[in-house]
């Protein structure tokens, strides 16, 4: 009787919270709070629990003891109020509190959810916690923050998977493949070399971009002593680091701990963080979480009505509609808040719309003004939203903060990621010239670039040089080495070696960001996996063999990005920097020269001269006047020490770069 009196309140209860169902001719019709705090307002003398839902005919709370398992101890209607929005709170102090929310649609109970606002999740996030924030700050936090930039082409970025640097069984980590691992001192590999963070601090990186570390569905964190990989482009929980890199994923608060003391670390070594984000698709789609809260409104639709998919991964969102923008914008912000995090690289950025990119990097700069937005300028299919509100490389230019990924170097240095046998610059092309010019300079508008000769783009698409990304390699596709292996399965190893190496030297004295994918300085290999993005570690991890069989390689890694650092004139800030101080010298198939002058971005080096010979044979080269040798073949002497005039010898499949004072 009792059970039965409570259960009869309880709908009653239910029923005066609910509310008439409403219709809307589309989406668009839908009340929109864009104002409204949704995020989880707790205290210790109560907690508000919120859900912005308009077509909800009832919500319900329920409250559990775990983060999985068990039934509710206890379930609260939600009380409907303007705007599409349900509250409920309660009093006390519930610190710890598992929680989760359920939508009724058309008088059936969806699937229950964390809420797309959860800030901390139990194992496998299905469920949410009530967390005191606060208590999963490390010492000293309140004075934390990453490095100093002015512009980012200031940055060295060095794109790694958490699992795949620390997992190798000789990577000499006592927690492998963990957030705590990848920042933990000491540790050494075969022959006694630097790995994890002593790697990174070693080779002279500025920046880390962590692939997706943000909760995704691919990896079950109840079975982590089984094998289990993946990049983690399947987003579940937005706000919430991933568990399996954690040292305890079911408690909620152990993963942001260690998130945060990963952080930390890097920071205390001068080193920034980027989180890879990926808003641009669900992975899941008819029971997203954003489904389950309030079901199509986040996504985009043909005008049929059928769902489409720009992601190529089974739906893409819609930042153009206001509440995904709110959710975008204020996600982005919450991280670089609470987490201080220094950037952020938007997966398939032209998903998104300009104006919400522009937003997002407008919030994210008054959060931390060092912090900087970068992306993939293209979709994987078509989009509903129109060509020219898309955050396209070629819509760069309108997104005068952001930067977008330069595929015009990438291939043009090394052959199209699409073809395997294409080859690019470095490995042998022809007619590539132009577009690997064009990275040179950052993608700007410059006179001496040809833009009816570039693979991709046929204009320039960055107001300034730091808004293109210059780069050869990362986790798609092909690593470099591979990419060259498989290519050019001619080329002796001695010359695949050489091309891998002029590649990226190209990408070190360009002016755009210098981009990295973690390994290619130790000559990485997958085995010539184009895609291992759910590959075992067998193919993903750094083998920390590879650094001492391939020492040399490293060290020569290690003095380009050394020279970038040193010398400002290979970053400058403005086109007109660029526009006034480099002029292109000769150019000719498998050969680009040019001249960096006048102490450009204030440079100790008056001229600076930089030849790339792709040629499988030494050229004599004529110069004017009397120069320096800083990076000759191998050998790097920033100091100069050596002096030559006339004719020189430039060595086959290498850089050359001379200055005078």
């Amino acid at each position: 009787m009792k059970y039965f009196l409570s259960s009869l309140l309880l709908t009653m209860l239910f029923a005066s919270c609910a509310k008439k169902k409403i219709t809307h001719k589309s989406y668009n019709d839908y009340p929109t709070p864009i104002q409204t705090n949704l995020w989880l307002d707790y205290s210790k003398e109560s907690t508000t629990f919120k859900m912005w839902s308009p077509t909800a005919e009832k919500v319900q709370l329920n409250v559990y003891k775990e983060g999985n398992g068990g039934e509710p101890i206890q379930t609260y209607p939600m009380k409907a109020t303007n705007n599409g929005l349900w509250i409920k709170k309660l009093n006390s102090d519930h610190n710890g509190t598992y929680y989760t929310y359920q939508v009724m649609i058309d008088n059936n109970w969806l699937e229950e959810t964390p809420g797309i606002y959860a800030q901390a999740v139990g194992v496998n996030g299905q469920r949410a916690m009530v967390l005191d924030m606060g208590t999963t700050n490390p010492e000293n936090w309140e004075k934390d923050k990453g490095p100093a930039i002015t512009y980012p082409n200031e940055a060295i970025i060095y794109e790694l998977h958490i699992r795949d640097m620390t997992i190798h069984p000789q990577s000499g980590s006592t927690k492998p493949g963990k957030y705590l691992g990848l920042v933990e001192n000491g540790t050494i590999g075969p022959d006694s070399v630097a790995t994890g963070i002593d790697h990174i601090k070693e080779m002279g990186i500025t920046h880390v971009h962590l692939l997706p570390t943000y909760d995704h569905y691919s990896i079950n964190e109840t079975k982590l002593d089984s094998a289990q990989f993946n990049w983690g482009y399947d987003p579940q929980n937005y706000n919430v680091p991933e568990g399996s890199f954690s040292s305890d994923p079911y408690k909620a608060e152990v993963r942001i701990k260690e998130f945060k003391e990963m952080v930390k670390t890097f920071h205390d070594n001068d080193i920034g963080v980027i989180l890879d984000v990926v808003y641009n698709h669900t992975g899941r789609t008819e029971n997203s979480n954003f489904n389950l809260e309030s079901p199509g409104y986040y996504y985009r639709h043909w005008e049929t009505g059928k769902p489409s998919d720009a992601s190529a991964c089974g739906n893409e969102t819609a930042s153009d509609k206001v509440m995904m923008r709110k959710f975008i914008k204020e996600s982005i912000v919450y991280w670089a808040k609470e987490y201080h995090l220094d950037g952020f690289r938007f997966d398939l950025m032209a998903i998104h719309d300009i104006e919400t990119m522009n937003a997002v990097v407008k919030a994210v700069k008054e959060v931390n003004p060092n912090a900087f937005v970068y992306g993939e300028g293209w979709t994987a299919a078509d989009s509903p939203l129109p060509i020219e509100k898309r955050a396209l490389k070629k819509n760069t230019k309108e997104m005068p903060q952001v930067t977008a990924f330069s595929d015009d170097i990438r291939d043009g240095l090394k052959g199209s990621v699409f073809e395997e046998k294409s080859t690019g610059f470095v490995s042998g092309g022809v007619g590539t010239e132009e577009s690997v010019k064009f990275g040179i300079v950052g993608s700007i508008m410059h006179p001496q670039i040809d833009y009816t000769s570039i693979n991709y783009s046929d204009s320039y698409w960055a107001n300034e040089p730091w808004q293109s990304m210059s780069y050869v390699s990362c986790h798609d596709n092909h690593t470099i080495y591979d990419k060259l292996k498989v290519s050019r399965k001619d080329a002796s190893e001695e010359e695949i070696i050489a091309m891998d190496k002029l590649a990226n030297a190209v990408v070190m004295t360009s002016q755009g960001v210098a981009f990295m994918h973690a390994g290619s300085e130790m000559l990485r290999t997958k085995n010539e996996e184009h895609n291992s993005y759910n590959l075992p570690d067998a193919i993903n991890q750094i083998d920390w063999n590879w650094k001492v069989a391939h020492a040399n390689v490293v060290d020569y890694y290690k003095n380009l990005i050394a020279l970038r650092k040193a010398h400002p004139a290979f970053r400058m800030t403005t086109a007109d920097q660029v526009r006034s101080n480099l002029e292109f010298k000769k150019i000719e198939t498998g050969l680009i020269s040019y001249q960096i002058s006048n102490n450009a971005n204030n440079d100790d080096w008056k001229n600076v001269y930089v030849i790339y010979n792709a040629k499988t044979k030494p050229i004599d080269y004529k110069l004017n006047g009397e120069w320096q040798v800083a990076v000759i073949g191998d050998d790097f002497d920033l100091e100069g020490s050596k002096t030559i005039k006339g004719t020189i010898n430039v060595p086959a499949i290498s850089m050359m770069v001379l200055f005078q004072k």
